[in-house]
């Protein structure tokens, strides 16, 4: 199966653009004019073959990132080029190279001796020469911590001696340990002196910082400024930085965080007051800009097995004022796979929430959907109504509970028939991820229970499923990741499987669970080998993560799951899937793209799968 996603999108007048590189729309007009255009020959010498600190100092040089376009003006070069030693003296630092030098010649003379407007020869490129003299790498020598900081360990912040003396590692340090003092419910905390002393001989730095705490204090009035239509009293609750509570600047970055969640505001800052209160608190201030609260949008997908796919939305992001969401969406599928518009499938909902009903921890969702669906091991027609509330009982854990009741029509394996189902769905989910759409540490575990009754039919059952991921990277700049996922399920009770509907019987394989084979493609099947369906499964992945380039990553990956017609999962049937996958990182997450073959495919089933999406596969 081969698909391609397009994600929303909103017709306005065309406006050069940038992707991957590339640009679209862009007409002459909107180029860049240089007045008095200069351009310039580039003779770059590192003076060092580390190929690490000649790439940082090539990166940090705009003469050579920019070498192909030209400069306004004489004068502009001269400053281009004095800016580039300052830069370059900077990256000398970060690397540790505090004896470094940098020399540049413009027409073959030094900058500092160029007059205040220099004249170059026109008609012909002015060379530039520079040359870098790195020198040693330094190293830590003597570590001093003074003030409200001596009690800290200096191997805590990395400042240990005999560790490369890196600028960047130092000023690091300083800001790490006044936040450390601020985490103290310190919120004046602030950074006295820094010193770096170098000695040359031995090529070493004696580094002291010293810090002043200043007094203890909690949070004290809470503004709101900004707010147009939300409610300011809302956004200081759903904040949580109550009057009274310990000043922590995580507390205001997991408040400012949560708040831009609410999709209502364009920006969120949230600042302190530079002194404190009379009565000893720290006054603080909720800067928000609310961004657009209507919004439509639509998208698509196309496949070579399943035809094209398109949606439809709209929505409102602050219906009552209280950030109240709203989102009525609709899709249609299989377009072209089937001229019969019967044989198509359709969906329709209507979802709301509403955070903070229950405290400012909590959120209520309520949804109606309807679908006609025709994957391969069934058709159905479904009405599903959902209650529920989802808690933050911590920054990684939620738990949720809710009410739902279905009415499906199917046909399967087992014949056409009508179930009307109740159930009291209930989950809890830990998550301790260091990133939600890219995670390189941590893990995410769920477990969830459905207890159900089916009404037609006077069958109670119940559906029990858990699942773990976890996450290792290996190296500092952990450019190779290795992510491993488990999962597994059961369904008890109910005389026969045909007394559950079949959308909430256990199936396996698509883009979500054992790539390389067709959703829902593996499941036990009946005499006639039409699928069934089972009462439980098992299922895992592996897969290597490895960063190629800042922006390009591969991804070998295998896959594995069982689905079994008893309770207890026989192994009888495993099938596996292994592919290589492709990742391209942008500001919202990577995009993925992964190919995949089943190891050991059905008779006449898939011979492969390609999936596309936003976000790692787990």
């Amino acid at each position: 199966m081969a698909s391609a996603v397009l994600g929303p999108v909103s017709v306005e007048q065309a406006h050069a653009f940038k992707i991957f590189g590339m640009r679209f729309f862009e007409s002459a007009e909107e180029e860049v004019q240089v007045i008095d255009p200069v351009r310039y020959t580039l003779t770059f010498e590192p003076g060092t073959d580390d190929e690490e600190l000649r790439e940082a100092l090539e990166n940090g040089s705009q003469l050579v990132q920019d070498q192909e376009e030209p400069v306004s003006g004489d004068l502009g070069l001269a400053i281009k080029a004095r800016d580039d030693r300052d830069r370059l003296l900077a990256v000398l630092y970060e690397k540790a190279r505090y004896g470094g030098t940098v020399s540049i010649l413009v027409n073959g003379q030094d900058i500092d001796s160029l007059p205040p407007d220099p004249a170059f020869p026109d008609g012909q490129p002015v060379p530039v020469v520079v040359r870098v003299a790195p020198g040693p790498a330094f190293t830590l020598g003597t570590v001093r911590l003074e003030g409200d900081a001596a009690r800290l360990d200096p191997a805590a912040y990395d400042l240990k001696r005999g560790a490369r003396a890196d600028s960047t590692l130092i000023i690091k340090a300083g800001e790490q340990i006044v936040n450390d003092l601020k985490e103290q419910s310190r919120p004046l905390a602030k950074l006295a002196e820094r010193s770096v002393v170098a000695d040359h001989a031995t090529s070493t730095v004696d580094v002291t910082i010293r810090a002043d705490g200043g007094p203890v204090a909690p949070v004290g009035n809470l503004t709101v400024s900004g707010a147009r239509t939300v409610d300011p009293d809302f956004v200081k609750d759903y904040s949580r930085l109550n009057h009274g509570r310990p000043y922590s600047p995580e507390n205001i970055r997991k408040a400012a965080e949560r708040l831009r969640q609410l999709n209502v505001f364009s920006s969120v800052t949230i600042n302190e007051a530079d002194g404190l209160a009379p009565d000893g608190t720290i006054p603080m201030n909720i800067q928000v800009s609310e961004g657009k609260h209507r919004y439509f949008g639509f998208g698509g997908q196309v496949s070579t097995t399943d035809g094209l796919g398109l949606q439809g939305y709209w929505g409102h992001r602050n219906l009552f004022g209280r950030a109240e969401s709203l989102r009525i969406e609709g899709s249609v599928d299989r377009l072209g796979e089937t001229t019969d518009v019967a044989g198509l499938d359709y969906s329709a909902g209507i979802l709301f929430a509403k955070p903070g009903a229950f405290g400012p921890a909590s959120t209520f969702t309520a949804s109606v959907k309807a679908a006609i669906v025709d994957p391969d091991a069934y058709s159905a027609k479904t009405v599903t109504a959902a209650a529920g509330a989802a808690f933050e009982l911590s920054p990684e854990d939620t738990f949720s509970v809710g009410a739902e009741v279905g009415w499906a029509d199917v046909d399967d394996a087992f014949g056409s028939n009508s179930y009307i189902t109740a159930a009291l769905p209930f989950e809890y989910v830990r998550d301790a991820r260091d990133d939600k759409l890219n995670p390189t540490e941590g893990y995410r575990a769920l477990i969830n229970a459905k207890p159900s009754y089916e009404i037609e039919g006077k069958t109670f059952f119940s559906s029990f499923e858990a699942s773990a991921s976890g996450y290792y990277a290996f190296g500092t700049e952990k450019r190779f990741v290795l992510a491993g996922k488990l999962g597994a399920g059961v369904l008890v009770g109910g005389d026969e499987l045909s007394d559950i509907p079949a959308t909430r019987r256990f199936f396996l394989g698509g883009g979500g669970s054992v790539r390389g084979y067709s959703y829902q493609e593996i499941s036990p099947r009946d005499a006639d080998d039409e699928l069934t369906g089972g009462r439980s499964y098992v299922s895992g992945s592996l897969e290597a993560r490895i960063a190629v380039t800042d922006t390009i990553g591969v991804v070998p990956f295998i896959d594995a799951g069982t689905v079994s017609d008893s309770t207890a999962p026989d192994f009888s049937d495993i099938r596996a899937g292994a592919g290589i996958g492709l990742r391209y990182a942008t500001p919202f997450g990577p995009i993925r793209l992964d190919f995949a073959v089943p190891l050991n495919k059905y008779p006449g089933g898939t011979d492969y799968g390609i999936y596309a999406g936003i976000g790692q596969s787990f």
